[in-house]
């Protein structure tokens, strides 16, 4: 074994008990465990002195170097990580979250007499512009105006974080979720391009823990695009552009409906077509098909279909087109709440869906274990949001 080998295999035991003086013993006793890491990785690395330097003296010059050197790097470490905190921390600071009852109007101009452009609603989130006395100027979404600064909080992160998701959007055909963080593990499920999983956990390098139905796994965040999602003010031409489309959506899916069940009165469709109109009718014909196997990427009611494949076809039935994406069944018909859920009601999980059939209950595509099925309460996943067609 040459010098500097019986050196680094002897550093701890030699330099510090003979050469750590008393001026550099406090940096130990007062270093956190990051510094005290990086200043035993530094006396490995840098402590390699030359065979005729061999003294008390070289030893202790060169473990104090190696301390030195380490505590820099560790500060500016902290440096680093405290400027990365204000940034985001600023950020809070101008984000306003609506807390009101039901919605506080935003108004073309600081004043209550100033005409309503749109509406924030509660836990809504906004981005504040400017301060006019005691009004903000802010953006949501599409709509750019003034609200009164009692309506909403700004600054709170732990409110911001409570009401905004963090989302991660499948950028890939087929996205595989391992049951381990690591392409070596089992494939717990699939989720295909463009659907939206709710983040669980992001602090491994590499991977990101999402939930599907089949429970929580890993993903590889090189193919997902993650984000944080807030709701967002409504324009007044949106919400007039939204109201009429539920009108015209009903109206159409009550008529295709109608149509449907006077074709089986004439004795022309199967014992398995449609009858009635509205979200009922929706619910009684989704449950005849429960025991259907589940297949990823289906859409045969009978043959196998996924979740959303489910929901699509069902819903074709009665001449209503949906896509066939559980992330893009998040944005149809109009939202409701859960406590006014009504049966034919589409129940939106993350990257998973369902409808409601009434008792608190859901008819679902599940997995390719269960196929269609019941599952009840319909909280036994977090709901992100429930779909109204009818």
């Amino acid at each position: 074994m040459n010098f500097n080998r019986k050196l680094k295999s002897a550093i701890c035991g030699l330099a510090v008990a003979s050469c750590v003086t008393a001026t550099t013993m406090p940096v130990y006793a007062s270093t956190t465990a990051g510094v005290s890491s990086a200043v035993a990785d530094a006396i490995s690395s840098e402590a390699e002195i030359k065979s005729e330097e061999v003294g008390l003296a070289g030893i202790s010059l060169a473990l104090s170097t190696a301390i030195t050197d380490a505590e820099n790097s560790a500060s500016q470490q902290i440096a680093i990580e405290k400027r990365e905190e204000a940034r985001v921390q600023a950020e809070y600071d101008v984000l306003a979250i609506a807390q009101v009852e039901g919605y506080v109007n935003v108004r073309d101009s600081a004043g209550e007499d100033g005409e309503v452009v749109g509406k924030l609603y509660n836990n809504s989130a906004a981005t504040v512009e400017a301060t006019e006395g005691d009004w903000y100027k802010i953006t949501s979404g599409n709509v750019t105006g003034y609200v009164k600064s009692q309506y909403v909080v700004t600054g709170n992160r732990e409110l911001a974080e409570s009401v905004g998701s963090r989302i991660a959007t499948v950028t890939t055909e087929t996205l595989f979720v391992r049951t381990e963080a690591s392409t070596e593990s089992d494939v717990l499920g699939m989720v295909p391009n463009q659907d939206k999983l709710t983040v669980v956990d992001e602090s491994l390098d590499g991977w990101v823990k999402v939930s599907i139905e089949e429970g929580e796994g890993y993903v590889s965040s090189d193919y997902v695009k993650l984000s944080t999602e807030y709701v967002t003010a409504e324009s007044k031409a949106e919400e007039e552009a939204r109201l009429a489309k539920e009108a015209a959506e009903r109206e159409a899916a009550n008529a295709a409906a109608a149509a449907a069940s006077a074709k089986k009165s004439s004795g022309s469709s199967s014992a398995a077509a449609p009858s009635g109109s509205g979200g009922s009718a929706v619910a009684n014909y989704a449950c005849q098909f429960v025991g259907n196997p589940y297949v990823y990427g289906g859409s045969s009611l009978t043959n196998g279909t996924d979740c959303s494949g489910f929901v699509m076809s069902v819903y074709a039935a009665f001449g209503v087109g949906l896509p066939h994406s559980s992330g893009a069944l998040q944005g149809v018909g109009y939202g409701v709440s859960v406590s006014d859920i009504q049966p034919g009601d589409i129940v939106c999980y993350s990257g998973h869906v369902g409808i409601y059939v009434g008792n608190n209950t859901i008819v679902h595509a599940s997995t390719a274990a269960t196929g269609i099925k019941y599952t009840s309460p319909i909280n036994y996943r977090n709901i992100i949001t429930v779909r109204r067609i009818f």
